[in-house]
């Protein structure tokens, strides 16, 4: 194909301004270039996130990240990475991969389970895009992608019974550029990918490493302007929460709450949400019941997790608990919500640099005996672009998947707490964002506690 408008020496792209048209009696070529540069300008990371959103984020002082800058860092941690481990490419087939390498979208959701976009990094040579048919300019943005390519989709959705055939056009084209950028039995990371095509890879020399472990390192650590992002990206899901706390009424159902989780974070540019958590009443105990018809009463307990990936890309998890309806909470409800806000308040004081994954987990503010079984799967978590590498367990379960590794300077963790008693009625869900910094940790969520139910026992 064509790809004369990739590459360091395209020009810069300005939001909207459209090229002119070559003309109806033009040829291919030249539509086909008006084609992709048209395209390219209306990208929507070109054109940005709207009024609702930059009023909002302005209103609230937060500055916007250089995106060249982001781009920039997070190549040089790949790199970064494969050298760590003497690689010399990786080829990322995640969606969430593909996005950090190139800070290029296209149907994130169902490219989770089609494999159809996917990029090779070199170490020291270029950065390859494969995307699905017709979609080049999509990485036309970001001058850090030196080639796009039309992707071989060999998933069998698409080829049927074809797909040992098209896997291994697929394993030579990718070997074929390995070996002129990198050399002959060179060392690939590779993240995801079918048995098929690791065979046929094989079957070139390569050797393959677990690129999920290259690129969950890599990611772990953010840049000052990535944290700019997931500001932003915070303050839009705050929005969002806010207008469905404001809306929160006996009678409405589950999925109504939720929907507006939803609808606000799309209205501000964000992109979907992990999961379907939210329940009410005595669908909070025990925890990860998905959103459902129910109808929400007065005076219950209603709880949600965010796992929200919202503008840039960057993820807003945090929990809340609300109580429904206008009256007062039980001292049961109190007693939930006071033991959860002491754990993470704890474990918060705990964050800072150098701090290791075993302290975290063993040294942590824990649940009574008749809460444990109840606990939730991780006690702290990273973030970025979705969850990410670490988690860190309860004590009770460091034996069976506990890992060690330290705390640094721009690491972003969650902390979480679900306390419900075992065979209870209701429980309480919460988590916070914190940035590790230089010096201990930032908060980056703010929504606040629910007031009624940190209020005193009667």
């Amino acid at each position: 194909m064509n790809t004369e408008h990739f590459g360091r020496h395209r020009r810069k792209i300005m939001p909207a301004v459209l090229p002119d048209h070559p003309g109806d009696a033009a040829g291919y070529e030249a539509l086909s270039a008006y084609a992709t540069e048209k395209a390219s300008a209306l990208n929507r990371h070109i054109l940005g996130y709207g009024e609702l959103a930059e009023t909002e984020w302005s209103a609230l002082g937060l500055a916007a990240p250089d995106l060249n800058a982001v781009r920039e860092y997070r190549l040089q941690r790949i790199r970064q990475q494969l050298q760590a481990f003497d690689l010399s490419a990786a080829i990322l087939c995640d969606p969430l991969n593909v996005r950090y390498a190139t800070d290029s979208t296209n149907m994130q959701v169902w490219s989770t389970h089609n494999a159809v976009r996917y990029t090779l990094v070199t170490l020291d040579g270029p950065v390859i895009a494969f995307d699905f048919h017709n979609c080049e300019h999509l990485s036309a943005h970001n001058m850090l992608v030196d080639e796009v390519r039309h992707g071989v989709p060999w998933f069998y959705f698409e080829s049927g019974p074809r797909s040992a055939e098209l896997a291994q056009k697929w394993a030579d084209e990718l070997a074929d550029l390995i070996k002129t950028y990198c050399g002959p039995n060179a060392g690939i990371a590779v993240d995801k990918c079918r048995r098929e095509g690791v065979a046929a890879l094989q079957g070139h020399g390569l050797t393959l490493h677990d690129g999920e472990e290259v690129m969950e390192l890599a990611r772990a650590v953010k840049c000052s302007d990535e944290i700019k992002a997931m500001r932003r990206s915070i303050a839009a899901c705050e929005a969002a929460m806010s207008e469905m706390e404001a809306a929160l009424r006996p009678g409405m159902t589950e999925w109504d709450l939720w929907a507006l989780l939803h609808a606000g974070n799309i209205r501000r540019g964000g992109e979907w949400i992990e999961t379907h958590l939210l329940a009410s009443g005595p669908r909070t105990n025990p925890w990860f019941q998905e959103a459902s018809a129910r109808e929400i009463q007065s005076g219950e307990l209603v709880a949600f997790d965010t796992d929200l990936v919202g503008p840039y890309g960057m993820c807003c998890d945090i929990s809340r608990t609300w109580l429904c309806g206008d009256g007062q909470p039980t001292n049961e409800q109190r007693s939930l919500y006071q033991m959860a806000v002491d754990q993470i308040e704890a474990n918060i004081e705990m964050l800072a640099p150098g701090r290791s994954f075993h302290e975290l987990s063993h040294n942590a503010k824990n649940l009574p005996e008749d809460y444990q079984a109840n606990r939730y799967s991780v006690l702290f978590h990273g973030v970025g672009l979705c969850d990410e590498y670490p988690a860190v367990p309860y004590p009770a379960d460091w034996a069976s998947g506990g890992y060690d590794g330290v705390l640094v300077p721009g690491m972003v963790v969650c902390v979480e707490s679900y306390v419900g008693r075992h065979g209870g009625h209701e429980g309480v869900k919460l988590e916070e964002q914190l940035l590790i910094t230089k010096t201990g940790y930032e908060r980056l969520s703010t929504y606040p506690y629910d007031a009624r139910l940190m209020g005193r026992q009667i």
